[in-house]
C-alpha cells in the first residue's frame, strides 16, 4: 500500500503538514531551509500547494522532489485545474513521472478575480480533473478537497455531498477539509458524508491561527464559523504577538486531540511553513503519537 494511505488508514494516530511555495525565486532558498526544519519532524507526509493559474508551480515540484527524495517523506503536489490550460497540466503530470512524483491533490482552486469565464477552462470541476488524471497520468494517491461547513458556492450541503461523491467516483482516494475551528461541525459533516455514501477518509484540516491578522484571510477564503471560544481567544490575546502564538497554537492542539480522542487518526495542519508550530504541535501530541 502506497505510504500515504498506510497513514492514513493506520488506527496510530499522524499528523502531515501543508506547505506553500514562494511567489519569487528570490525566496526559494529560504524557503527550501525551513521545508527541510519542517521535513525533520518526520509527518506522515507534506503537501505541497500550486497557485491558481500555476502562480507558483514552477516550485512546487522542485520542493516536493526535495521533500521526498533528500528527507524520506512522502510528498503530495498540488494540481489545480481553474484557467490552466490542458498543456499546462499535461506538461506538470509529466514532470511529476519524470521524478518519480506518484502522488497528487487534485484542486479546482480558487477563481482568480481576472478570469471568471468558464467556457475557456479544460476542467470545470476538481471531480473532472481527477478523472482525467487517473486515466492519463501515472499517480498512485489523489487526494481532493472538502469544507465541512459546505463549499461557498453550493447551495446547500446535499448537494455539496453530492459533489463529493462524484469526486469519489472519479477516483480520488481521499479528501482533505478547508480549516474549521468547531469540531462538531466537523463530526456532522462526516455523519452526513456517510449516510451519503461518501466512504474514502476524510482528513481534518486544521489551521493554527497565530497572528490576529489571519482571520480577516480566513473569513474571506473560507467562511469558517468562528466559535465564541476562539473569539474571546482573539480579543483577549490578538494584540499581544506572543501570547496570541501561544494561545493559537494551544487551540489548535486542543482540537487535534479532540479528534484523536473521537477516532480520527490522521490531522493536516496548516503550518504556513513556520517551523516552530509545526514543532510546537508535534511536541504537544508527541506522546499520543507514540514519539
Amino acid at each position: 500500500m502506497n505510504d500515504i494511505l498506510k497513514s492514513i488508514k493506520s488506527d496510530q494516530p499522524t499528523i502531515s503538514f501543508e506547505l506553500f511555495p514562494p511567489k519569487q525565486e528570490v525566496n526559494l532558498e529560504k524557503y527550501k531551509a525551513k521545508a527541510e526544519q519542517i521535513a525533520s519532524l518526520k509527518p506522515a507526509f507534506i503537501s505541497v500547494t500550486y497557485g491558481a493559474g500555476g502562480g507558483t508551480s514552477r516550485f512546487t515540484l522542485d520542493i516536493a522532489d526535495d521533500i521526498q527524495k533528500k528527507y524520506d517523506v512522502p510528498a503530495l503536489a498540488h494540481l489545480t485545474c481553474v484557467s490552466t490550460p490542458k498543456e499546462d497540466i499535461d506538461s506538470y503530470l509529466k514532470s511529476m513521472s519524470d521524478r518519480g512524483l506518484k502522488n497528487i491533490m487534485a484542486l479546482r482552486g480558487d477563481i482568480p478575480e481576472e478570469n471568471t469565464d468558464r467556457s475557456k477552462w479544460a476542467f470545470q470541476h476538481a471531480s473532472d480533473l481527477a478523472s482525467y488524471i487517473r486515466s492519463n497520468a501515472d499517480v498512485d494517491v489523489i487526494g481532493g478537497a472538502c469544507y465541512p461547513e459546505k463549499h461557498p458556492e453550493s447551495k446547500n450541503m446535499t448537494e455539496d455531498i453530492r459533489h463529493l461523491y462524484d469526486k469519489q467516483a472519479s477516483g480520488i482516494n481521499f479528501l482533505t477539509t478547508q480549516m474549521f475551528f468547531d469540531n462538531n461541525l466537523l463530526f456532522n459533516f462526516l455523519y452526513k458524508a456517510r449516510e451519503n455514501g461518501v466512504t474514502i477518509p476524510v482528513i481534518p484540516g486544521i489551521m493554527p491561527v497565530t497572528k490576529a491578522k489571519q482571520i480577516e484571510r480566513i473569513l474571506k477564503l473560507s467562511q469558517a464559523f468562528l466559535p465564541r471560544r476562539f473569539v474571546s481567544i482573539v480579543d483577549r490575546f490578538g494584540d499581544d504577538e506572543k501570547s496570541m502564538r501561544e494561545a493559537g497554537i494551544a487551540y489548535a492542539t486542543d482540537q487535534i486531540i479532540d479528534l484523536y480522542a473521537n477516532g480520527i487518526n490522521h490531522v493536516h495542519i496548516y503550518v504556513m511553513n513556520d517551523y516552530e508550530v509545526a514543532s510546537a504541535i508535534i511536541n504537544n501530541v508527541k506522546d499520543i503519537l507514540g514519539r
